[in-house]
């Protein structure tokens, strides 16, 4: 296998294919993992993150590849210093002690216990190092699980679902911990079934739907794409009619008339309208935006299959 990967890009996904029965859950998925980037893995339930996932990590057998900074994972030496992985929570015996839990994961990765020791206060939970593992909220099991996929310091971090359990102040944490991470160069995947989720965590969004990845852009290019969407509701001097449609000529909006003085818009924010008809002299006696959430932006990604560049 070539050992050469293009550069910053640390995990190249290329063409996994998985079937169930007669159901292929996993269609020709790819996507690039870039050193100092955050990337969310969005879909629906059901439209197989997890199972992306699983596969990418060689704990599903697939049809496809995925490499590790331009190996196989299977031939590195020590895979928790190139990768660690979170399932949702943190797996372990419910009676051990949380500090104890990560001493044993640490001497199973080869390091010292003061790197336990380190991701505690890192991620929060010095406080709770005695607690039981049966004892921990949702939320305290979330950021366990992530200091033990931290354990080795890895390259590349996967998360599945990390947001799940958290409250607003947690996310905020999270946010910002997952932003350290990449500033200091690590490849970080998360997964959710939330856009919105997404805008607050990742820098760019690959979206999963029936199995295929039906668009990968930075998070920008999505909002941009949520913007374009949008429609501008006016109200105006039915006399100003022509001046209006000529702007949008000269523009590049949509102009779609729905009544005698009033008009739907689209192609263009309600900020810059508004400066526009302010320079032309134009009154606007209504001006109201109706804009898609991400999550509608999504459904109709998903619906079109429409590939952001």
């Amino acid at each position: 296998m070539n050992e050469v990967f293009v550069k910053d890009v640390l995990v190249q996904v290329c063409e996994l294919r998985r079937t169930f029965g007669k159901k292929r859950v996993l269609d020709g998925v790819s996507v690039d993992l870039r050193a100092g980037c955050v990337t969310g893995f969005v879909g629906s339930n059901g439209a197989g993150k997890t199972t992306t996932i699983r596969a990418m990590l060689g704990l599903l057998p697939a049809e496809g590849h995925t490499l590790y900074l331009g190996r196989p994972l299977t031939a590195w030496r020590a895979p928790s210093r190139i990768v660690g992985a979170a399932f949702g929570g943190v797996a372990g015996h419910p009676k051990h002690r949380v500090r104890h839990h990560l001493h044993m994961i640490a001497a199973g990765a080869g390091v010292p216990d003061r790197r336990a020791d380190e991701l505690l206060d890192q991620v929060g939970l010095r406080e709770a190092a005695g607690l039981r593992l049966s004892a921990l909220s949702l939320g305290m099991s979330q950021r366990v699980g992530t200091a033990q996929a931290l354990i080795a310091s890895p390259r590349v971090l996967i998360l599945d679902e990390p947001a799940n359990g958290l409250d607003p102040h947690a996310v905020r944490w999270l946010r910002d911990f997952l932003r350290t991470l990449a500033d200091a160069g690590t490849a970080v995947l998360i997964s959710s079934h939330l856009l919105a989720e997404m805008q607050q965590l990742a820098d760019r969004v690959a979206v999963l739907s029936q199995g295929k990845v039906v668009a990968e852009a930075d998070m920008s290019d999505l909002l941009a794409y949520a913007d374009r969407q949008s429609v501008v509701q006016i109200q105006y001097a039915s006399d100003d009619a022509p001046t209006l449609a000529g702007l949008a000529r000269r523009q590049g909006f949509a102009l779609r008339r729905t009544g005698p003085d009033t008009a739907d818009i689209t192609g263009i924010s309600r900020e810059k309208l508004a400066r526009l008809c302010l320079d032309l002299r134009v009154p606007l006696f209504q001006l109201s935006e109706n804009r898609p959430s991400l999550e509608d932006s999504y459904l109709t990604i998903a619906h079109e299959e429409f590939k952001i560049t």
